[in-house]
């Protein structure tokens, strides 16, 4: 409950594109930078709480203390790897692995999971078609489960990644089917699913047809040659030029 309010107080109803609203950037007179890595920043990531959650000390103040835990085994070559790999450092990568293995004794995640995940910190609403298609943009090789490693790997991108870095991750994550393209459909399918989840309880409430106008607000900018589909290139081009885009994407990090 209490995240959901979070997420509520930061969402002024422009996350699924509302055409007819002022971008963040320009409300707030600058542009869209890329979040300081701070401990702050990284305790609001959904994923990163339900980590940490389990191994936080009783009554304790998880803003601060989580992220300070003792260090626990992990193979050293595996820890250094990651290291070099992520934007986490050595304390962060194994207070999250403690907590990784605290609640995947098997040392995977599965989509049950992730929809378990959600249902938590989105009660009001049905996470469970967006969990599914966020799990299945952590499953790289779609084998049905996710390996530690994929795991941080990919919350670094979200959390500390480069603007490029972050749009590559969020086409892939549009590109339901994996064919290198963004249909519509696929498109609406994310945007539906963002809005079971927690678009009736953003303020102001959005529309029913808000999903939709999103849509076809970006395919308009999107799809340069008409074609009906949005090729990688054509996403980062029109999403790096476009500061409504980039607000929106970073309000689209609020359900991460």
């Amino acid at each position: 409950m209490q995240r959901a309010k979070e997420v509520m107080k930061v969402s002024d109803g422009s996350l699924l594109g509302d055409p007819g609203r002022t971008p963040l950037s320009k409300k707030e007179g600058v542009k869209w930078q890329r979040p300081r890595l701070t401990r702050q920043a990284l305790m609001r990531c959904c994923l990163v709480k339900w980590i940490l959650s389990s191994t936080a000390p009783q009554g304790s103040d998880s803003s601060d203390s989580e992220l300070e835990l003792s260090t626990v085994r992990h193979q050293p070559e595996g820890l250094d790897q990651l290291q070099a790999q992520t934007k986490f450092t050595k304390k962060e990568l194994q207070s999250l692995y403690r907590g990784f293995k605290n609640e995947c004794p098997t040392g995977l995640v599965d989509e049950d999971t992730f929809k378990l995940i959600y249902s938590q910190f989105f009660p009001q609403g049905d996470s469970t078609t967006y969990a599914h298609f966020l799990f299945n943009a952590f499953d790289a090789d779609g084998n049905g489960a996710i390996r530690f490693e994929d795991f941080v790997v990919g919350l670094s991108i979200l959390l500390r990644g480069t603007v490029h870095e972050k749009l590559k991750w969020a086409f892939n994550l549009y590109d339901i089917n994996k064919d290198g393209y963004i249909t519509k459909e696929e498109m609406l399918a994310i945007m539906k699913s963002i809005y079971d989840m927690m678009g009736r309880h953003t303020f102001p409430i959005l529309r029913e047809d808000a999903p939709l106008e999103h849509v076809e607000r970006f395919f308009q900018k999107m799809d340069r040659n008409q074609d009906g589909v949005v090729t990688i290139d054509e996403f980062l081009e029109t999403c790096q030029k476009d500061e409504s885009i980039m607000s929106s994407m970073q309000l689209f990090e609020n359900v991460i």
